[in-house]
């Protein structure tokens, strides 16, 4: 398990965790601490209770409790001993820590005039480990290409929680930061400016501003900074030829898409939806889709231990829209059996029925970007 996060638990916990199998400990996604209540673990594509010796069962009885002063001690590690000036992050309900991995955090909510002011009594932790994992955007990126542009489509990529969404988008600003196209017909293009608005420190895991994660030579990260602003502040100061953000939703982030859009900028998005009807049914996401403003889609859902993807071009949306209304295996817990539609809920080209969202795409008209390398003649003249 990452060093960084072995070194926030006190001695108990860390223990327990250390003894379990390792195959767990190599494919470990969430460690779910919850004060006088079962220790759980989430690995691979299950959840698991631990027992005091490290062993996993299914029974909750058998597990583990962490007490009180193990989950206190937790939690002044995760605010360097100073819950005072952490407040602003536990307004949020998680914090970030050294290496990418997100902490989130329940207990009770202090209200200042009806808004979340800041936690207190906090009993509940879910420790998100953060991997990063080299290769997953080589599979990915060859269908997203634009090759008449010689870069990216602008993509919106789309998963329940924990379904690599966040893994996947780092590793494709690494590629086109570096280059690397994994297309035999883009092998002479050169790599793109990519500008990274990471409000959660979760894509580059930055320390001091100095990303942790392998993100390219060629990629800036605005850590920790809102992402309808930090959008902005990227297109003014940084020039950003691709841009990319996590976990968009609300009017504001679709308002600052709009504007990289117009500037002539690519966008590499992620959203918190099951298939293309969830996307069209968040107001702020639905609009952009409405607009045709994605070229492309990337849907993600695990299965088998692994994650598999399936991409969708904005000329497939409108008909998947209107086919495919029932929910996709991504939404369903994860042991649960994938229900296959019914004969008599099928139409008559074999999709099932229901949706009857409507998308209208409308294709927009994209500049070329050329690196600066490309292009040149050996005497130094453009072509």
């Amino acid at each position: 398990m990452p060093q960084p996060i072995m070194e926030l638990f006190p001695t108990a916990l860390r223990s327990v965790l250390e003894r379990m199998p390792e195959l767990a400990k190599e494919s470990l996604e969430e460690i779910r601490i919850r004060e006088s209540r079962p220790l759980e673990v989430g690995y691979g594509n299950r959840y698991s209770f631990v027992r005091e010796d490290g062993s996993l069962t299914d029974r909750s009885g058998e597990a583990y409790l962490p007490g009180r002063d193990p989950c206190r001690a937790l939690l002044e590690r995760i605010t360097n001993h100073s819950i005072y000036a952490a407040e602003e992050e536990l307004r949020r309900g998680y914090m970030t820590v050294s290496g990418g991995h997100r902490i989130g955090l329940v207990g009770r909510a202090v209200l200042d005039g009806g808004a979340v002011s800041h936690l207190k009594d906090i009993a509940g932790f879910n420790v998100r480990i953060a991997r990063a994992r080299a290769g997953f955007g080589g599979q990915v990126l060859p269908g997203l290409l634009d090759m008449r542009a010689r870069t990216i489509r602008h993509t919106l990529i789309v998963s329940p929680p924990q379904q690599g969404k966040t893994t996947l988008i780092r590793d494709l600003a690494r590629c086109i930061s570096s280059g690397s196209w994994h297309h035999p017909a883009a092998q002479g293009w050169g790599s793109r400016k990519v500008g990274i608005v990471d409000e959660r420190s979760e894509i580059a895991a930055c320390e001091r501003g100095v990303p942790t994660f392998d993100l390219g030579p060629r990629c800036d990260v605005l850590d920790a900074c809102p992402k309808a602003e930090g959008m902005m502040m990227m297109l003014r100061s940084m020039s950003p030829e691709v841009l990319v953000v996590d976990e968009i939703g609300r009017a504001e982030d679709a308002e600052a898409i709009r504007e990289a859009i117009h500037a002539g900028v690519r966008v590499l998005a992620t959203a918190h939806a099951a298939d293309l009807a969830d996307v069209l049914a968040r107001p702020a996401l639905g609009k952009l889709a409405a607009e045709g403003v994605f070229g492309a889609y990337v849907f993600l859902s695990k299965s088998g231990g692994g994650v598999k993807h399936r991409i969708v071009l904005s000329q497939e949306a409108e008909r998947e829209a209107v086919r495919n209304g029932s929910r996709t295996g991504a939404s369903l817990p994860r042991d649960a059996p994938v229900r296959e539609a019914e004969p008599s809920e099928r139409d008559n080209e074999g999709g099932a029925r229901g949706a009857t969202a409507q998308m209208t795409v409308k294709p927009r008209p994209m500049p070329v970007i050329r690196s600066p390398n490309e292009g040149r003649r050996e005497g130094g003249g453009h072509v």
